[in-house]
């Protein structure tokens, strides 16, 4: 899953692909180095971030995905947003998958998802983004993660979302430390085990710079390294910025267990 920030504030590459076509020809850079999924997201959620109204996400967004649907038919192209009423344009116009950093929390979204046919991510986060790095203590924090994905996964059954079409995205870098952020990558078989594709973001990420002291353009290794644990589930998505590096470590990785 390739990253597409149409933002002015996200905290790697914020206000590079404001423009839609520089967003649609790196969309389409992306699908050419093999991402399956291109990522659209019209509303930075970083720590801090301030939030967007639907319709200026929206307009940032939906033309985007229009284009993009129809150069990369090959790509699944999904729209990054916790509102349903961007969700419907984005659905309309050509986006296959939402991923939903609220888990449904817009009451709205599971049904329209399953009325459309679509895929959903459901992610973990505590608070909102303006608020997720106030509290990051957990009595266990994998425990707690993966009790409120199994939650939010069967109401998304419930709405009428096909088991295989939901995946679970324990929300690295979202209201988590360092320490908890590990703990998560380590325990990703366990969450697997839920019976749903599991979703890793983890690039560049802050506490990749917590443990190595690389600044976010350096950090590159740390985020390939933070893919190893996925790599050997039975189903995952890894959604990065560096589409080519990623493609290459896992083909390698893939090349070494064939040969073992």
């Amino acid at each position: 899953m390739g990253i597409l920030n149409i933002t002015p504030d996200s905290f790697s590459d914020g206000g590079r692909f404001l423009d839609p076509a520089a967003a649609v020809a790196h969309g389409c850079e992306m699908a050419a180095a093999g991402a399956d999924i291109l990522d659209v997201g019209g509303e930075s959620t970083r720590p801090g971030a301030a939030p967007v109204g639907a319709g200026a996400e929206a307009e940032r967004v939906v033309a985007v995905i229009a284009e993009l649907a129809r150069r990369c038919p090959g790509a699944i192209v999904s729209v990054d947003t916790a509102k349903a009423a961007v969700a419907t344009a984005a659905l309309a116009a050509g986006a296959r998958m939402v991923n939903d950093v609220s888990a449904g929390g817009d009451a709205a979204m599971l049904a329209l998802v399953a009325e459309r046919g679509a895929a959903v991510v459901l992610m973990h986060m505590r608070g909102e983004p303006r608020t997720m790095q106030r509290d990051t203590a957990y009595a266990d924090v994998v425990a707690e993660v993966h009790a409120f994905l199994a939650e939010r996964a069967a109401a998304a059954v419930r709405a009428g979302i096909p088991r295989e079409r939901v995946l679970l995205d324990p929300g690295i870098g979202f209201g988590k430390d360092a320490a908890g952020n590990l703990a998560l990558l380590r325990a990703l078989p366990d969450l697997a085990a839920l019976g749903h594709p599991v979703v890793v973001g983890a690039s560049r990420k802050s506490f990749i710079g917590a443990v190595s002291g690389a600044a976010v353009g350096d950090r590159l290794p740390g985020s390939l390294a933070a893919l190893a644990p996925a790599s050997a589930l039975p189903a995952a998505v890894v959604r990065v910025h560096d589409v080519a590096p990623t493609v290459q470590y896992l083909e390698l990785l893939a090349a070494l267990a064939g040969a073992a």
